[in-house]
Formats: structure tokens, sequence, C-alpha cells
């Protein structure tokens, strides 16, 4: 396709007075506007920004009838997948603590490690899942490949909890063995493989967990009217499937473990992950595809490197010819139309400077087109928000882990119902699941009469509720745990750790619980909308990649504070047990738990600064617009 050049006026201009004589900020705006005047861009329908192109078919060619295809019908059969992932990712997470304790003999803090660990590398690793899906492999295929990996490791487990060649003899191993620490431990080479088929499973999850959310949303009409709508309400279905997947998995598996065994437990993930993978591609007519864009990494290096070769250049030189950018709506990235050129971060600008000594034919590792260098910009940009919920990650990590022991030493008893410990984490769950029923007939319709949103809240507005309620859980765990622990001392319940006190409540866990479920449900339902709208056309899977990565490096946190404050806390030589101690009445959980609080805080203070200079693209370019039509009439033609 022939490039066409943006060039500057061959006069320039007096700088108005208006600008106080001031020619260089005079020309930094008029750089947006010669790439307005080259991109003929349209608002969908519905009023916004919206990006895509035309939705494909799984071969690549267009739909000829959309009517057939997408929509609700279609996304309902993603739904399936995610809540399958979701209901082994909480299994493994709570029941894998218990397993490794119990069965492998291992120690509450390192099985709380290894399963955070497992946590982090199922997240963590989207990154390369959102790479191959938005580069290659489109988002179909790249959840296709990866289900089948993740079923792979769910039948490894499974075959590990069934096999007595894969666990150690537990043969004169009871509770008291148990609570000395003398049961046979498992053998080196049986932990390589618990670890091995753990950490495949984890990988699985690399492509599902930043696909799935943007593959459903491509499923509706950009061009509709109510776009914006569905999208809203298809998030907060797809967080509600994410629920019922945990509700199952700590209610059902854990039915399951008690009555049939480990091995059946685990079986009854991977048949689930299995059934998920046939329903997702029965419903393979149905779906709505788009292109990928190609190597995305590679563009971005493309634009550090071409911004570095011309750092030296002055926006005032003359050399200067214009903002790179091809003719017509579409970019020259597959799967993208054009981005408005914006202020920030100018020193990227550079790599789209066009000069007269590049020529016809210009290295895109010299020479990149606006939207590249945009799409580079948005990256950036979108960065402080995902970060901003690193915290609130490593809070839910802590919960799930070592609430566990807490709820260990407590009544689980309601009326002659006797639950199991590693089913006190549904409660989230189950909170989660109510407000997002109560959602749209309660919260929006209040919220909207305070803020004047048509959704209640904006998404960042959200995700800002979301941090704010998790303060409060966090603070509210300590307060618990130090009552807890001082209720134990007194009762004579220091050293029987896994000695339930009969009249202390288990169920004062809920309100953390479900104050972390509130937290969750705004936070991360809203994080994921705001990726997915803001993110680069071709770049939809990196972004929600970005929500995936905040959670995986939240829980990786959670393995370095504990590593952390062990190291820091306890000695051994003194017999002074750590704050961490597998022990818990000896330990000081609530020492961590305000730790937390005071991190907890600094990063809401982080986030309000961060989001109030955040600028959705909505906003930005309809300004930017505007401001170019304004001095269209007041500046020199740009040649074309």
């Amino acid at each position: 396709m022939a490039a066409r050049e943006i060039k500057s006026p061959e006069v320039q201009p007096e700088t108005p007075a208006s600008l106080g004589g001031n020619s260089e900020s005079f020309r930094r705006k008029k750089l947006g506007i010669y790439f307005l005047e080259s991109d003929d861009r349209r608002t969908a329908f519905g009023g916004g920004y919206v990006g895509g192109t035309t939705p494909v078919n799984i071969h690549g060619k267009p739909i000829p009838d959309l009517s057939k295809t997408g929509g609700w019908v279609a996304a309902f059969f993603i739904f399936g997948n995610e809540m399958a992932e979701r209901m082994a990712y909480f299994g493994l997470s709570v029941n894998m603590v218990a397993f490794m304790f119990y069965v492998m003999h291992r120690p509450f803090s390192s099985s709380a490690n290894a399963v955070n660990n497992f946590l982090g590398i199922s997240q963590a690793s989207s990154v390369l899942g959102g790479f191959l899906a938005d580069a290659y492999l489109g988002r179909y295929w790249t959840i296709a490949i990866f289900t089948t990996i993740y079923l792979a490791g769910l039948t490894g487990i499974t075959l590990c909890a069934t096999m007595n060649i894969f666990v150690p003899n537990q043969d004169q191993c009871d509770q008291f063995s148990l609570l000395l620490g003398s049961c046979e431990p498992a053998k080196p080479w049986q932990m390589f493989y618990l670890y091995t088929v753990l950490y495949v499973t984890g990988f699985g999850a690399a492509g599902i967990r930043p696909c799935v959310s943007s593959f459903g949303a491509d499923q509706f009409d950009e061009r509709s009217r109510d776009y914006k709508t569905h999208l809203d309400r298809f998030f907060n279905f797809f967080y509600l499937s994410v629920t019922i997947g945990a509700i199952v998995a700590f209610t059902a598996v854990v039915y399951i473990q008690i009555k049939r065994g480990w091995g059946s437990a685990f079986g009854s993930l991977a048949i689930a992950m299995g059934i998920s993978n046939l329903v997702f591609f029965i419903g393979t007519p149905l779906y709505r595809h788009r292109l990928p864009g190609g190597s995305p990494l590679t563009r971005v290096a493309q634009v550090l490197v071409a911004a570095f070769r011309k750092r030296n250049v002055s926006f005032s030189s003359g050399e200067y010819v214009g903002l790179y950018e091809l003719p017509g709506k579409q970019s020259a990235i597959k799967g993208s139309r054009k981005i408005v050129h914006t202020d920030d971060f100018r020193c990227l600008d550079k790599a789209a400077l066009q000069l007269k000594e590049d020529g016809a034919a210009p290295s895109p590792w010299r020479l990149c087109t606006v939207t590249q260098v945009e799409e580079v910009k948005i990256l950036v940009k979108l960065l402080p928000i995902p970060a901003c919920t690193i915290i609130l990650s490593l809070i839910l990590t802590e919960f799930l882990t070592l609430s566990v022991q807490q709820a260990y030493t407590l009544n689980t008893h309601i009326g002659r119902l006797k639950l199991p410990v590693t089913c006190m984490p549904v409660f989230p769950g189950l909170s989660i699941f109510l407000i997002l029923s109560l959602y749209y007939s309660i919260f929006v319709p209040i919220s909207r009469r305070i803020t004047g949103h048509p959704h209640g809240a904006s998404q960042l507005q959200r995700v800002g509720i979301g941090l704010a309620v998790s303060i409060l859980s966090v603070a509210w765990a300590g307060v618990f745990e130090r009552y807890r622990r001082n209720y134990a001392i007194k009762q004579g319940y220091e050293f029987t750790f896994l000695t339930p006190m009969p009249h202390l409540s288990a169920y004062w866990l809920l309100i953390q619980y479900c104050l972390i479920g509130i937290a969750e449900v705004f936070c991360i339902v809203g994080l994921l909308e705001f990726l997915y709208e803001e993110a680069p056309d071709a770049m939809r899977s990196i972004g929600s990649a970005y929500a995936a990565v905040a959670g995986g490096l939240g829980c990786f946190g959670a393995t370095i504070l504990n590593s952390i404050i062990k190291s820091i806390t306890g000695d051994r030589q003194q017999m002074h047990p750590s704050w961490l101690s597998q022990n818990i009445n000896t330990g000081r959980f609530d020492y961590l738990y305000w730790l937390l609080t005071v991190f907890s805080v600094i990063n809401f203070c982080i986030f309000l600064y961060s989001a109030q200079r955040y600028k959705y693209r909505v906003a930005q370019e309809g300004t930017m617009e505007e401001e170019a039509v304004s001095k269209k009439a007041s500046t020199p033609s740009v040649e074309s």
C-alpha cells in the first residue's frame, strides 16, 4: 500500500498571541492536526470510540450474515470453558494445600508456597497466551491449544492422587504424627512429578485467561446502539460464570474428596475440563473471529528503536516533513483501525517523525506509523491501573491459603451439619454471586443517581470501590485473628493448632470473606472491561493479560512476602516462632494482615492519583477531534 506524506506548510504561520509567543508549543499541537487530516475515522452508531475490524469466520473469510453468528448464544458456549477452568483453578488452590500436607507430608508453609507459585504461573504466563493470540494464532486457536494442555495437567494430578507409587507410605501416619512432622516424607522424584503436572496445569491457563473474556466480548457487534450495554453485562455475566466455577470447587469437589478420596476429587476436575472443551468446540460455527495483527512485541520494539535513532532530531528541524501514516480508514496493522495522535510521551513521537532522508520505502525499524506509536503509548498508559490491583491479588492469595489454617482451629458446625474446612472459601463466591445477581437491580440505579453515569459507575470508579473494600476486608482479618489467637491461648489450645475450638465459630471469617468477595466484583470486573475497551484493537488479548499478570504477580508477591517474614521474624536457634509459624496459635498472622492493610492504603492512594490522571480514549479522542476541527479554519492547508 502506498504511503502518503503529511507535509508541513511551506511557510510557518505566526505564533498566536494566546500562546504567548511559544512557537514550540504551537508546533506540538500541530503534530496532531497533521495526523487528523489524514485519518478518515468514524464513530460507532452507539457513540464513543470503538475499534476492531469486520468479524471473520474460522477460515478467515468475511461472514456474509452476522445475524447467524455471535451474540449471547455464542458467548454462553465460551462461558462454559471459563467456568471449568475456574473450577479447576480454585479446586486446586484450596485442596492442593491439604493434599500436600496430609498425603505428601509437606509442612503447611511449603505447601502454601507451592500452591502460590502455581497460582502465580497460571496467571503471569497469561502474557504468553495473549501474545500468541494477538500475533499469530487468534483467540480461538489459542484457547483450543491451551485447554488441551490444561486437561493433560489435570489428568497427571489425578494419576498422582490415584496411584500409590506417586505418594509416600501412609501407614502409621496419624494426626499426632502430622503434628510432630514424623510421617514419611514424599521422595524427591514424587514431589518433582507432582510439581511438574501442577505447573503444566498452571501453564495451560496461560492461553485461557487472557483470551476467553476477549473472545466472548468479540461476539458482540460494535456497530450496535446497545453495544456498550451488552459489553457491560457480558463482563458481569462472565465473572458470574467464574464465581459459579469457584462455588462448585469449594462445595461439590470438596464433598467428592471427603466421600470418594483425592483421586476422585481431582478426577472430577479433569472430567469437567474435558466436557467444557467439548462444549467449546461444538460452538465453533457460531463464533466471530478477529484476524491476528502480527507480533505486538515486534511493533513495540520497532517504535522504541526508531524513536531512539531519532532522539536528537528536533520537531522544528528543516528536515521534518510530517508524521508518517498510511491513507484510508485502515492502519498498516492488520485487525486495527487508526488511532488518533496524542501529546503523551512525546519522545515516542519521533518514531513516526518522517524525514527527507527516510525515502519512499522506509524501514519499519526507522520509521513507524502514528497508529503503531500510539499503540505503545496506550500500553504504557494502561500499566498503572492493573499494577494497583496486585495488592488485591496478594490479599486474595493469602486468604485462600492462610485462612485454611485459621479455619482448622474453629468450629465449622451449622447446627448439626459440620462443613469441611476446605469449604470455607465458598462464602466469598456466594457473596459475589449474590452481588452480581443484584447488581443491575440495586447498585446501578442507586449509584446512577449519585454519579450520573449510565452504568452506575465508570470502570475506574468500580476498580477504586473494590480496592477500598479490600482494605476493610484485610483490616477486619487482622482484628479477628488477634481475637482468635488470644482466645486459643486463654482456653489452653496454644499447642493443638489442628483441634477446633468448640465455642468459637469459624463463621466470623465470613466477614472478611464476604468483603473480599465484594472487592473482587467491583475491582476485577471493572478492570477486565476497562482493559478490553482501552487496549489497542490488535492487542486486546495482551490488554486482558495485564489483569492476569497482575494477579500472578500478587501470587508470587505472597510467596516472597511470606518468605521474607519467616526469615526476619523467626529464629530457630532461640526457638522463637515466626509470624507464619506452622502452629498458627504461636504465630502472629494478625501482624501480617495489618501489614497488608498498610500496603493496601498506600496502594489505594497511588490508584487515586493514577486514575485521576488517566483519560479514557472516548473522551480524549473526542476532545482532540473537536480541537482539530476548530483549528483547521485558522491554519494553512496541509498538502497531501
